[in-house]
């Protein structure tokens, strides 16, 4: 389970639930299905990833489709919250569709989707990564994200630092529970991800 950029850096699975068998949990903005291939191979959780691009939800199924507990769906993670029925135990995002998608409205879909005591764990680039600043009010900023096939399209980001996050929370019924700042001692000389954990009253 990797929240960071950088391999075995940060904590595992665990900060989703100490025993995830059976567990019915969500990924937004899953990639090539990392993450949640090892959730439910390795911690036999039920697992469904949601993404944008549709190519990374077909490397998704191609790798991991075979393994027992997993679902790959392309579309919206905020459409996806709004049609389906289900609920879940977890919700989680590296580097994925939080911070990408209105607060107000992506945590409102989330917390409404979470079953009571439900975690919610996200992983965002650091606000303070390249000495650059957090967002001092609710506006988001002009960005970029890098593709699969390496080029750069611009987005906009919601750059907040942990106690912005933790309000925006509380509004949708979330209470934040952990703020971690993760960056390789070594290489990074900024902090890179700020992983924010969160359960529904």
């Amino acid at each position: 389970m990797q929240w960071s950029t950088h391999h075995g850096l940060g904590p595992g699975a665990e900060i989703l639930g100490r025993d995830l068998r059976g567990k019915h949990l969500l990924e937004l903005g899953c990639g090539p299905g990392h993450n949640a291939a090892h959730l439910a191979q390795h911690h036999q959780a039920r697992v469904t990833g949601v993404d944008l691009v549709g190519l990374q939800v077909r490397r998704a199924r191609s790798h991991y489709g075979h393994i027992t507990g997993t679902t790959f769906a392309a579309g919206h993670a905020l459409h996806h919250l709004q049609a389906t029925g289900r609920t879940f135990d977890a919700v989680y995002s590296v580097f994925g569709a939080i911070g990408l998608v209105a607060p107000e409205l992506l945590l409102s879909a989330i917390s409404r989707r979470l079953r009571p005591g439900g975690v919610l764990a996200f992983s965002v680039p650091h606000p303070a990564r390249a000495g650059r600043h957090p967002s001092t009010d609710d506006s988001p900023r002009e960005d970029y994200v890098t593709m699969p096939d390496r080029t750069r399209l611009p987005i906009t980001r919601w750059e907040f630092d942990a106690q912005r996050w933790a309000t925006h929370l509380s509004w949708t019924g979330l209470r934040a529970t952990s703020a971690l700042t993760l960056h390789h001692p070594r290489l990074d000389p900024w902090p890179t991800t700020l992983l924010i954990t969160a359960r529904k009253r």
